[in-house]
């Protein structure tokens, strides 16, 4: 494809399309199509204008290469776009706002004043009628209010000033229509872009592949503990299946054969294969659409307390315009005060304020399920980690494989890889990775195998029990034995690993040592989320004494805690709780999902578990646990922007009101202002609480 380069400079370029028109599918195929070009690190997709803006690093010409190789034939056959991109959604709204403001002018210019007048009274109608409305339910809302000022406005004759009331109400609608389903529209599409792999069940067994290569009809393996990733019917298996993502249940539910199961509901217990019924796509985005603007999560306690104030304040607006009347017998200035209320400023940048700062949080791969969240965690005093996956690194590797009782290294790592990779955790992944790094394939073995949280996994290899997982598992509630020759062996087992630990007809077999090296960012985090208001900071972890000691001495944390259960966990978070302290914990296992929920505010990481994700409130991406201090300071940021909100509507407008009461200002002026310092003030709402090249940005 052609392009006009309009403009160049050091890491950027704007090329010009060399075609007449762009839709939008097609700007949406370019858009995708040029993020992907090695070392393009921004891109900008103008439809209208069939412009393309380009950031990137490396040299022009690769980049200028890859362009000119563009077809839209081509890139729709090997990109896979997203039927909800918002692009869409911003022209239908860029439109509305911009004919809106068009034709707004041209009655003022080209329309003689009686034609005027006659569209103003019937543009008045419908709000004097929602006015009436109200009068007969018994309700004093901001309807009734503008619904009085309107109609006097028409009454007395005053039409121009009917007219500005109305068309910034209207435009108000507009943006704060735009603001919401955009932010929505935003929020949906990072919770149904989790980007996941699935078990397809082939003829030649189970096949680990993306779920955008599932079609209609295939078979995907589903085991505890993992999200369903498409809308399909139980083939075969039982399953306990949590559905409070969608239906709001808090108890899960038993999925046989021939059950319906939904995407983004999460295998609690059990194992399933499913016949899926509809391809990855707009089916569980307009679901989670629907989730976010149902649940009562997407209001925070200010928010709430922002509505509920703004009702209080309505009537006391609508007494001031009666006492002003009473007082001066001058309808204007009556008016005038009628003009101005608390309701629209109060109820319309709350909320635009929490869903923008979502909305930011989400351009940073963070992902939070309610504006309530992100105020929590502006007053969290005590934050707890996991230490595997957390604060080390996501993916462990398997330094060596030890065995025990005459067995082969090799064979073990075969049979340990063999047990782990039916099942989501990051040191199983590692085992998994480092059997096929050394190309030991390997067939099924073992009969059905049973997950134990926090435990192990237990199953039966040729006649013989076979165990994999922590010490307390394999020694103390199995009661596996080392044979005499091998005690002083394991007894010289390095303590700076993770130990995972493999028996077989109740012998120990092998010893897997596991380096979990710690993220090179986590000290940094640590120290930045005390810097930041965090009081007390805690790794928690199931992992031997000795080796937590030493992750806890060299990320700085003040406390820690080693060899624990999932309940021992959530057991910490209460107790905590109890004595005061607002708790944040963030984990990325089967195994935290307990304490995650019980937390004041539970927070994923991307890579973790499927319910870990669900059960928090805030997931973050895997690649950068400097997110965390990113997302405390938006939050923070956020409130002080609540609170000067809140601070400018009730000192502005009540400073309207004075001076419309005493005469200085008409009512015309006084909607004006009022409506037009509301404008402003959202507006000022949905900008970036944190620019780009802030010190707290983590990308």
């Amino acid at each position: 494809m052609r392009f006009l380069i309009k403009h160049r400079a050091s890491g950027m370029l704007r090329l010009q399309a060399a075609q007449p028109r762009m839709t939008v599918e097609e700007a949406d195929l370019l858009d995708e199509y040029a993020r992907r070009i090695p070392g393009v690190q921004r891109v900008t997709v103008h439809e209208r204008t069939c412009a393309v803006i380009l950031y990137f690093r490396g040299e022009e010409d690769e980049i200028i290469r890859a362009l000119a190789a563009f077809s839209y034939q081509k890139a729709a056959e090997e990109i896979d776009v997203l039927s909800h991109t918002g692009r869409e959604l911003n022209r239908i709204y860029k439109e509305k706002i911009f004919f809106h403001i068009l034709g707004r002018y041209v009655k003022r210019l080209y329309f003689p004043a009686p034609l005027r007048r006659v569209i103003h009274t019937v543009k008045a109608l419908p709000y004097v009628a929602k006015a009436l409305g109200c009068l007969f339910r018994g309700e004093i809302t901001v309807d009734l209010l503008d619904g009085i000022a309107i109609g006097v406005s028409v009454l007395t004759g005053d039409y121009e000033t009917a007219g500005s009331v109305m068309f910034l109400l209207k435009l108000g609608d507009y943006l704060d229509e735009w603001t919401r389903k955009k932010s929505v529209d935003d929020l949906a599409r990072s919770m149904s872009l989790q980007v996941d792999r699935v078990w397809q069940r082939t003829q030649d067994g189970d096949v680990l592949v993306s779920v955008q290569d599932i079609e209609e009809g295939d078979l995907i393996v589903v085991n505890a503990g993992c999200m369903i990733p498409l809308d399909g019917e139980i083939h075969e298996g039982e399953a306990m299946v949590n559905q409070a993502s969608l239906t709001g249940e808090s108890v899960p539910v038993e999925k046989r054969a021939g059950h319906l199961v939904f995407a983004g509901t999460v295998v609690e217990e059990g194992n399933a294969v499913i016949r899926v019924t509809h391809k990855t796509g707009s089916n569980r985005y307009d679901r989670i659409v629907n989730m976010i603007e149902e649940s009562e999560k997407m209001n925070s306690e200010t928010e709430q307390h922002a509505a509920h104030l703004a009702d209080r304040l309505v009537p006391w607006c609508l007494g001031g315009s009666v006492f002003t009347y009473l007082l001066t017998r001058n309808v204007p200035r009556a008016v005038s005060v009628l003009m101005v209320d608390f309701s629209c400023a109060l109820k319309l940048t709350m909320p635009l304020a929490v869903l923008s700062a979502m909305r930011e949080a989400g351009r940073n791969r963070i992902m939070v399920k309610g504006g309530k969240y992100m105020e929590r965690l502006s007053v969290a005093d005590t934050v707890v980690f996991d230490k595997t996956g957390t604060l080390t690194r996501a993916c462990p590797t398997v330094a060596e494989v030890v065995p025990f009782h005459g067995n082969d290294a090799d064979e073990m790592l075969r049979i340990a890889a063999c047990l782990e990779e039916h099942f989501p955790h990051s040191m199983a992944d590692a085992v998994v990775r480092a059997a096929r790094e050394k190309g030991l394939d390997h067939e099924e073995m073992h009969s059905e195998v049973d997950y134990i949280v926090a435990h192990g996994i237990v199953t039966r290899i040729g006649g013989d029990r076979a165990i994999i997982g922590s010490y307390h598992f394999v020694f103390e509630d199995e009661n596996v034995t080392i044979a005499e020759e091998d005690k002083d062996r394991f007894a010289s087992l390095s303590p700076a690993y993770s130990q995972l630990y493999l028996a077989i007809g109740g012998i120990l077999s092998a010893v897997i040592l596991i380096s979990d090296p710690l993220r090179p960012e986590a000290r940094d985090v640590v120290r930045g989320l005390k810097e930041a208001g965090f009081g007390k900071t805690v790794m928690i972890t199931g992992d031997n004494y000795k080796t937590a000691q030493a992750i806890a001495a060299q990320v700085g944390v003040d406390e820690f805690l080693a060899e624990v259960l999932p309940e021992d966990k959530a057991v910490y978070i209460r107790k905590e709780q109890e004595a005061g302290r607002i708790v944040a914990m963030i984990g990325d296992g089967i195994n935290d999902a307990p304490a995650l929920s019980l937390a004041d505010l539970g927070i994923a990481i991307g890579s973790g578990a499927a319910i870990a994700r669900e059960v928090a409130d805030i997931t973050i991406s895997a690649e950068d646990l400097r997110e965390l201090v990113y997302l405390k300071h938006l939050s923070d940021l956020l409130m002080r922007r609540i609170r000067q909100n809140y601070r400018t509507i009730m000192t502005f407008n009540g400073f309207l009101i004075v001076l419309g009461a005493m005469g200085v200002l008409p009512p015309a002026t006084s909607a004006l202002l009022h409506n037009g310092s509301t404008v402003v003030l959202s507006l000022q709402s949905m900008t970036r609480l944190i620019k780009e090249d802030d010190v707290y940005e983590s990308t």
